[in-house]
């Protein structure tokens, strides 16, 4: 009876961090219409970030950014990636192993271009950032390839300088 009670207590308390986190995250939710995003984004942004669109290999400023701070969404300035999970995936686009937090990035089937595929999104803005794939260098598995279109970036100076 001591072994169920405790499972019973656990998952209350599992099931209550998981809404606190998800409250949080709804409270800061950013939605404009797609005139409001047009105007706030430049047209290639806008075709990445809200129509889904893929910017070509090896020509994003951040593929091979070696500077430490931290990525955010370009449409809502939600931090999403830290400098210290970026590797060099051979891909020509940013790669993360990890976001900051589980929380802060959407997964999405993506069945288009007749292969089924993880799309991830801003969980604030619901903006498009890339895919996600399984084949990851590290023990997460992971392999957050992004657009550097969806992204911009903060040293830990501006951080600092912000905070």
């Amino acid at each position: 009876m001591r072994y169920f009670t405790a499972l019973i207590i656990i998952l209350i308390i599992t099931l209550y961090g998981q809404e606190k986190q998800d409250k949080e995250t709804m409270a800061k939710k950013v939605t404009k219409s797609e005139s409001e995003w047009a105007t706030c984004l430049t047209p290639d942004e806008y075709r990445v970030l809200r129509e889904k669109g893929t910017e070509m290999a090896f020509t994003g400023k951040y593929y091979n950014h070696k500077d430490d701070g931290t990525y955010i969404c370009a449409a809502c300035d939600y931090e999403l990636f830290s400098s210290n999970t970026k590797y060099d995936s051979g891909t020509g686009w940013p790669s993360f192993y990890a976001a900051l937090d589980k929380n802060r990035v959407l997964e999405k089937t993506d069945k288009t271009l007749g292969m089924i595929r993880t799309e991830i999104l801003c969980a604030r803005c619901e903006s498009h950032l890339g895919h996600v794939f399984p084949d990851g260098p590290t023990e997460t598995g992971q392999r957050y390839c992004v657009n550097s279109l969806s992204l911009s970036f903060k040293t830990e100076k501006d951080e600092l300088v912000r905070g």
